[in-house]
């Protein structure tokens, strides 16, 4: 479990999935999301006990992200290995997703942040990557909060549509993250 100001980023729970699946459900949230397809309750199921075997088989996964104020659950941040890609592999990927009512607050940087942090600090990580579409901007703001820098443009293979890969190496961080 990490904390922060205003989050607690947490391992799953049943009563997740819900709240989650509203998140998922969000065609705005979705929209840059693989090929921008909403996913229903059993298909955000399948996928946070995909999470979770993740973190029992790697130590590190995606978290919850928990309002602290109301125990809410806003959506996710963490490290996956980004399989999805063959092309950037090995790495680690840090990545969010929040129901739209949390967009717009430094939540999803926040969140990003403290995983990022996690991955340097905890894991002991060397690099840490980034994907997004293009196209999205309020993601690729985050990225460069957190000091990530572009290194190229590519073609994500599960949808075919272009992405651009943003890194920060563990040295990098000092000044980029604190």
């Amino acid at each position: 479990m990490l904390e922060t100001p205003r989050l607690v980023l947490r391992r799953w729970r049943e009563d997740d999935v819900a709240p989650m699946a509203a998140v998922n459900a969000d065609p705005e949230v979705m929209r840059w999301i693989g090929d921008g397809s909403v996913r229903d309750a059993r298909q955000t199921r399948l996928g946070i006990e995909a999470i979770e075997r993740e973190w029992d088989a790697q130590g590190f996964g995606l978290f919850a992200v928990e309002i602290r104020s109301t125990g809410g659950l806003a959506g996710f941040t963490g490290l996956s290995v980004p399989d999805f890609m063959p092309e950037l592999l090995p790495a680690v990927e840090v990545g969010w997703r929040l129901g739209r009512s949390h967009w717009g607050r430094g939540l999803a940087t926040e969140a990003a942040r403290a995983a990022v942090r996690f991955g340097f600090e905890v894991l002991r990580l060397e690099r840490i990557v980034s994907v997004a579409q293009v196209g999205n901007g309020a993601s690729e703001r985050i990225m460069a909060k957190l000091g990530m820098h572009l290194v190229r443009e590519a073609v994500d293979p599960s949808c075919g549509r272009r992405v651009r890969v943003f890194s920060l190496a563990c040295e990098e961080r000092v000044t980029a993250t604190d």
